[in-house]
C-alpha cells in the first residue's frame, strides 16, 4: 500500500493574489482559493462545429437522437491579474466566474428534474447556498506572459505587494494542454476545484460541456443563419427569435421569454436510457444500455476534436475569429456580458503546446478518457488521467485488436467504487490494455472517498457527503490529493520541454510503495458497505463514537493550529481512522519510473 504525506505536512500555499470574499462567501458555501503560483484566467467560448448534423445511428421514432451543432468549452489557463488590473482601469473591474451555468435558475430547475426532486425546493436551497458562489478565477484575464518559480514546501504566500520578483525572464511561456470530460449530470463548471488548481500550477485546462445527454442540462445556442426547422431529432423543439417557449416534456426544449436580439437555441436535459433508466446502478439485472452510451461517447469524441480545432487556431494566431464565431456573448442565453471582451489574442499565439496533450475525466468522463486513449488517429494525444471511471460506460473493445488503450495512463478511484467489484475489474482490465502496448500505468485509490469527492459539489456540500455518503476524507484533501498525483504523472509523461519550468514539487506519491502482485490485494473491508450501497456510499464501523473522536480531533487541531487556515487544499482530514490515505493497485517497477524520469 502506498502512504501519501499527511496533512500536517502539506504546504499551505497562496496563489498570486486572493480573490476578494464576498460577504455570500463569507457566511455561506465558497470554493477553496487555488493553490498554485499563477492566478486563474476563465473564458467561455461555444463555436459552431465544422460540420454539423447528427451523430451515430441511434433514433428514437424514427428521428436521431444526439447532434452536434456547435462545442462549448470553458477554458482555465495561468493569467495575470496585475496585468488585467492595469489594462481594466482598476482591482474593481476584475469580473469572477460564477459556479453554476446561466440561466441559474433554469439549471437548478435542471438538476431538479435529474435528480428528480420538484424544481421549488431545489431551486430555493441552491439559492440559500451555492446559486450565487463564484470560482476564485477572472473572467478574460491576461494570459500569464512570464513562467513562474517552482514552489517549494517553504515558499512564502504570495501577496499583492509581489514586485515581479517571483518571476524570472526566461522569454515567454509555452503551456501544456490538459481537456477535461464531465461525468454524468457535470458541467465545464462542476469540476473548477481540480480545473483550477491545475492551471494555477500552468496548465490551460480546456473543460468541454458535452450535449449528449449526459449533463443534467445545457444550452445550445445557434448561428442566426440556421434554419431551425430544419434542426430533426426525436428529442428537440429547436425555435428562434422571440418565437420560444418552455416544453417540460421535451428533453431538448426551449428557453422562454425570448428576445428577438437572441440567437436560436435549446436546452439538453439529460437523457434517460430507453425503458431502462437505472442503467448506471450496479444492481440493475439489464446492465448498461450500451447503445446510448456508446453514442454518447461518439459524441463525445467529436465534441473534443472539434475543441481541439479551436486551440489550434488559437495558438495560431486566429483568435480574433474565434471571437468572431462565439456564441457565448452579450445577449445569448445562457452568456456573460463579456462574452470574449478583453481577451489579448495576440499574447496567445503560440502559447500552448499542441502535441502530448493530456485527456482527463470523471466518471463517464473516465469512460470518454478511456476511449480516447484507445483511438490511435489522435496523434496530438499524449496520456490520460482517469478519475473513479464507470467501466461498465465504456464501449466495448471489439475483435479490433488495435482498439487498445496505447497511452499511459494513470486510474485514480474513489474507495466507494474500488469496492464495486465489476468496476474494479473493468479499470484493472483497461490498466493491462496500456500494459499490453507497453505504456506505463498506475491505479490508485484514495482511501475514505466516494464517487463525488473529486467534484466542486463535496467541496460545496461537504457534511451532506459526509452524512449521506459516509464520505470520510477531507473533500479538499481528496481533491490535492487528486492533483498533485496527477501533477507528479505528467511531470513522468509529458516530453521534457513542456514541464522544463515545473512549478510544483513532486511528493514521490506514485513510488512511495510497491505494488501488490494482484490489484485486488491493495484493497481492505473495513469501510466495506452492504451490497446495496455498493458504489454509493461507505460504511463507518462504531459511527457515532468514531465520528465524536474525529470532531475532537479537528476542534484541537483547529485551536493548536488556529494560524494555518482550514480550508485550503490539503489542510485537514475528516478520516476517522489511521489507514493510509492511497492505496495503489498497479504501478510500473520503480526502475521504470527512473526511467521516466530520465526521459
Amino acid at each position: 500500500m502506498a502512504h501519501s504525506t499527511t496533512s500536517a505536512e502539506t504546504p499551505v500555499i497562496r496563489s498570486a493574489i486572493t480573490p476578494h470574499m464576498t460577504l455570500r462567501e463569507r457566511l455561506l458555501h465558497r470554493l477553496p482559493n487555488y493553490t498554485g503560483p499563477y492566478n486563474v484566467g476563465f473564458m467561455d467560448i461555444e463555436v459552431p462545429a465544422r460540420n454539423p448534423g447528427p451523430i451515430s445511428n441511434l433514433k428514437r421514432a424514427g428521428k436521431p437522437v444526439l447532434r452536434l451543432d456547435t462545442v462549448l468549452m470553458g477554458i482555465y489557463y495561468p493569467c495575470d491579474v496585475r496585468k488585467t488590473i492595469d489594462a481594466a482601469g482598476g482591482v474593481h473591474k476584475l469580473g469572477r466566474v460564477n459556479w453554476m451555468p446561466g440561466p441559474r435558475l433554469a439549471t437548478s430547475k435542471g438538476y431538479a428534474k435529474f435528480l428528480n426532486i420538484p424544481a421549488a425546493p431545489v431551486t430555493g436551497y441552491l439559492a440559500c447556498t451555492s446559486l450565487f458562489t463564484k470560482l476564485p478565477a477572472f473572467r478574460n484575464a491576461e494570459l500569464a506572459d512570464y513562467w513562474e518559480t517552482k514552489m517549494s514546501r517553504e515558499d512564502a504566500s504570495f501577496d499583492e505587494s509581489d514586485d515581479g520578483k517571483q518571476r524570472p525572464g526566461l522569454g515567454k511561456p509555452t503551456f501544456p494542454v490538459i481537456i477535461f470530460s464531465h461525468g454524468l449530470g457535470g458541467s465545464r463548471l462542476c469540476y473548477s476545484t481540480i480545473s483550477g488548481e491545475l492551471a494555477s500550477f500552468g496548465f490551460v485546462v480546456v473543460a468541454v460541456e458535452h450535449r449528449d445527454g449526459s449533463g443534467a442540462r445545457t444550452l445550445v445556442n445557434l448561428p442566426r443563419n440556421v434554419d431551425a426547422a430544419e434542426l430533426e431529432s426525436s428529442t428537440a423543439e429547436i425555435v428562434s427569435g422571440n418565437e420560444g417557449h418552455d416544453s417540460a416534456a421535451k428533453n431538448k426544449k426551449v428557453q422562454g421569454k425570448e428576445q428577438s436580439s437572441v440567437n436560436p437555441h435549446y436546452i439538453m436535459d439529460y437523457i434517460l436510457p430507453k425503458d431502462n433508466a437505472q442503467d448506471t446502478s450496479p444492481h440493475n439485472p439489464r446492465g448498461v444500455d450500451s447503445t446510448l452510451r456508446t453514442a454518447q461517447i461518439e459524441l463525445r469524441l467529436e465534441e473534443i476534436k472539434e475543441a481541439y480545432h479551436v486551440l489550434t487556431l488559437i495558438n495560431d494566431g486566429k483568435g480574433d475569429d474565434v471571437a468572431q464565431l462565439n456564441l457565448r456573448k452579450g445577449g445569448n442565453i445562457g452568456s456573460s456580458s463579456m462574452g470574449l471582451n478583453g481577451i489579448s489574442w495576440d499574447s496567445w499565439k503560440g502559447s500552448i503546446f499542441l502535441d502530448k496533450v493530456t485527456a482527463m475525466g470523471h466518471s463517464f468522463g473516465g469512460a470518454t478518457t478511456v476511449q480516447l486513449c484507445r483511438d490511435q488517429s489522435l496523434t496530438w494525444l499524449g496520456q490520460g488521467v482517469i478519475l473513479d471511471a464507470w467501466g461498465q460506460g465504456t464501449p466495448p473493445r471489439g475483435d479490433d485488436p488495435s482498439n487498445i488503450v496505447s497511452k499511459p495512463i494513470m486510474a485514480i478511484s474513489s474507495e466507494a467504487f474500488m469496492h464495486w467489484k465489476d468496476n474494479f475489474e473493468r479499470v484493472v482490465g483497461f490498466c493491462q490494455e496500456a500494459r499490453e502496448s507497453g505504456a506505463p500505468c498506475w491505479m490508485l485509490t484514495i482511501v475514505g472517498s466516494t464517487h463525488l469527492a473529486m467534484t466542486d459539489f463535496a467541496v460545496l456540500y461537504p457534511h451532506w457527503m459526509s452524512l449521506f455518503m459516509k464520505s470520510m476524507v477531507n473533500p479538499l484533501r481528496a481533491c490535492y490529493l487528486t492533483t498533485r498525483t496527477s501533477l507528479e504523472f505528467l511531470s513522468l509523461t509529458l516530453p521534457r520541454e513542456h514541464i522544463k519550468h515545473q512549478t510544483w514539487v513532486n511528493e514521490d506519491l506514485l513510488s512511495s510503495a510497491e505494488a501488490p502482485s494482484e490489484p485486488e490485494e491493495a484493497l481492505r473491508a473495513d469501510h466495506a458497505p452492504d451490497d446495496k450501497w455498493v458504489a454509493v456510499r461507505l460504511k463507518i464501523p462504531n459511527e457515532f463514537s468514531n465520528r465524536f473522536k474525529a470532531w475532537c480531533k479537528r476542534v484541537w487541531r483547529a485551536v493548536i493550529c488556529a494560524a494555518v487556515e482550514g480550508d485550503e487544499l490539503g489542510a485537514g482530514l475528516h478520516d476517522y481512522t489511521e489507514q493510509d490515505e492511497l492505496w495503489t493497485h498497479i504501478s510500473p517497477k520503480l526502475s521504470e519510473v527512473t526511467g521516466l524520469r530520465n526521459h
